[in-house]
Protein backbone atom coordinates (compact mmCIF):
# COMPACT_ATOMS: atom_id res chain seq x y z
CA UNK A 1 0.00 0.00 0.00
CA UNK A 2 1.75 3.38 -0.82
CA UNK A 3 0.48 6.47 0.31
CA UNK A 4 0.73 10.08 -0.53
CA UNK A 5 0.23 13.44 1.62
CA UNK A 6 0.90 17.02 0.47
CA UNK A 7 0.60 20.19 2.43
CA UNK A 8 -0.65 20.45 6.49
CA UNK A 9 -3.53 19.16 8.89
CA UNK A 10 -5.64 20.60 5.77
CA UNK A 11 -3.87 18.50 3.35
CA UNK A 12 -4.86 16.68 0.60
CA UNK A 13 -3.45 12.80 -0.31
CA UNK A 14 -3.97 9.52 -1.61
CA UNK A 15 -4.03 5.97 -1.13
CA UNK A 16 -3.44 3.29 -3.78
CA UNK A 17 -3.41 -0.67 -2.97
CA UNK A 18 -3.43 -3.52 -5.61
CA UNK A 19 -7.30 -2.58 -6.01
CA UNK A 20 -7.89 0.67 -4.38
CA UNK A 21 -6.93 4.15 -6.06
CA UNK A 22 -8.59 6.92 -4.34
CA UNK A 23 -8.18 10.74 -2.61
CA UNK A 24 -7.59 11.10 0.97
CA UNK A 25 -8.24 14.16 3.40
CA UNK A 26 -9.63 15.10 7.52
CA UNK A 27 -13.79 15.03 6.78
CA UNK A 28 -15.78 17.64 6.69
CA UNK A 29 -16.89 17.27 10.17
CA UNK A 30 -13.93 17.67 11.24
CA UNK A 31 -13.09 20.94 9.88
CA UNK A 32 -11.00 18.94 6.81
CA UNK A 33 -11.41 19.50 3.09
CA UNK A 34 -14.06 16.43 2.33
CA UNK A 35 -12.14 15.44 -0.27
CA UNK A 36 -12.23 11.76 -0.76
CA UNK A 37 -12.16 9.38 1.63
CA UNK A 38 -10.78 9.53 5.05
CA UNK A 39 -9.86 6.88 7.99
CA UNK A 40 -13.18 6.86 9.31
CA UNK A 41 -14.84 5.86 6.40
CA UNK A 42 -11.86 3.27 5.70
CA UNK A 43 -12.34 1.67 9.61
CA UNK A 44 -16.10 1.75 8.82
CA UNK A 45 -16.22 -0.10 5.25
CA UNK A 46 -12.81 -2.76 6.67
CA UNK A 47 -15.75 -3.64 9.09
CA UNK A 48 -18.51 -3.96 7.22
CA UNK A 49 -16.82 -5.82 4.27
CA UNK A 50 -15.27 -8.09 6.49
CA UNK A 51 -18.46 -8.87 8.34
CA UNK A 52 -20.88 -8.86 4.91
CA UNK A 53 -18.06 -11.63 3.54
CA UNK A 54 -17.68 -13.38 6.80
CA UNK A 55 -21.30 -13.85 6.49
CA UNK A 56 -21.85 -15.09 2.83
CA UNK A 57 -19.21 -17.61 3.42
CA UNK A 58 -20.89 -19.20 6.57
CA UNK A 59 -24.45 -19.27 4.99
CA UNK A 60 -22.78 -20.92 1.88
CA UNK A 61 -21.46 -23.48 4.13
CA UNK A 62 -24.28 -23.96 5.52
CA UNK A 63 -25.96 -24.50 2.64
CA UNK A 64 -28.32 -21.40 3.51
CA UNK A 65 -29.40 -19.95 0.08
CA UNK A 66 -29.63 -16.77 0.36
CA UNK A 67 -31.38 -14.75 -2.63
CA UNK A 68 -30.46 -11.22 -1.43
CA UNK A 69 -27.79 -10.09 0.98
CA UNK A 70 -26.86 -6.22 1.56
CA UNK A 71 -26.20 -4.14 4.42
CA UNK A 72 -26.00 -0.89 5.93
CA UNK A 73 -23.38 0.25 8.74
CA UNK A 74 -23.04 3.26 10.67
CA UNK A 75 -20.01 4.18 13.13
CA UNK A 76 -20.37 6.40 15.89
CA UNK A 77 -17.58 8.58 17.24
CA UNK A 78 -17.20 10.40 20.33
CA UNK A 79 -15.54 14.20 21.03
CA UNK A 80 -14.41 15.35 24.28
CA UNK A 81 -12.10 17.77 24.71
CA UNK A 82 -11.38 18.01 21.24
CA UNK A 83 -10.63 14.18 21.28
CA UNK A 84 -11.90 11.99 18.89
CA UNK A 85 -12.42 8.49 19.80
CA UNK A 86 -14.34 5.82 17.40
CA UNK A 87 -16.56 4.67 20.29
CA UNK A 88 -19.35 2.02 18.02
CA UNK A 89 -20.16 -0.06 14.87
CA UNK A 90 -23.47 -0.93 13.98
CA UNK A 91 -24.55 -3.43 11.13
CA UNK A 92 -27.15 -3.87 9.83
CA UNK A 93 -27.30 -6.36 7.29
CA UNK A 94 -30.68 -7.50 5.55
CA UNK A 95 -31.09 -10.60 3.28
CA UNK A 96 -34.03 -12.43 1.60
CA UNK A 97 -34.00 -16.17 1.48
CA UNK A 98 -36.67 -19.03 -0.01
CA UNK A 99 -39.15 -19.81 2.79
CA UNK A 100 -37.29 -21.29 5.68
CA UNK A 101 -38.67 -23.07 9.21
CA UNK A 102 -38.18 -21.24 12.46
CA UNK A 103 -35.39 -23.95 12.91
CA UNK A 104 -33.51 -22.40 9.81
CA UNK A 105 -34.32 -18.81 11.12
CA UNK A 106 -32.50 -19.28 14.50
CA UNK A 107 -29.95 -20.59 12.31
CA UNK A 108 -29.58 -18.11 9.94
CA UNK A 109 -29.37 -15.62 13.04
CA UNK A 110 -26.60 -17.97 15.00
CA UNK A 111 -24.63 -17.27 11.51
CA UNK A 112 -24.92 -13.57 11.86
CA UNK A 113 -23.59 -13.45 15.28
CA UNK A 114 -20.98 -15.90 14.28
CA UNK A 115 -19.61 -13.76 11.26
CA UNK A 116 -19.43 -10.87 13.79
CA UNK A 117 -17.16 -12.45 16.09
CA UNK A 118 -14.94 -14.44 13.32
CA UNK A 119 -14.68 -11.64 11.22
CA UNK A 120 -10.64 -10.65 11.19
CA UNK A 121 -11.58 -6.86 11.12
CA UNK A 122 -14.42 -7.35 14.46
CA UNK A 123 -11.41 -9.25 16.12
CA UNK A 124 -8.77 -6.71 15.84
CA UNK A 125 -11.26 -3.79 16.70
CA UNK A 126 -12.30 -6.21 20.02
CA UNK A 127 -12.07 -4.50 23.38
CA UNK A 128 -11.71 -0.86 21.42
CA UNK A 129 -14.50 -0.33 19.41
CA UNK A 130 -17.82 -2.11 20.34
CA UNK A 131 -19.75 -3.52 17.45
CA UNK A 132 -23.08 -4.52 17.32
CA UNK A 133 -25.66 -6.59 14.88
CA UNK A 134 -29.09 -5.94 13.69
CA UNK A 135 -30.13 -8.63 11.49
CA UNK A 136 -33.39 -8.74 9.51
CA UNK A 137 -34.53 -12.17 7.35
CA UNK A 138 -37.30 -11.10 4.42
CA UNK A 139 -38.90 -15.05 3.18
CA UNK A 140 -39.45 -15.03 -0.68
Amino acid sequence: MLLKWSEGRNGLGEIAAANLHTSISIPREMNGPGVGTNPDEMLLGAAATCYLITLAALLENSKIEVLDLSMQAEGFVDVTNGVFTYEKIVHRPSMRVQNCSERELKRIYRLAEKAEQTCMISKALKGNVQIECYVQILQA
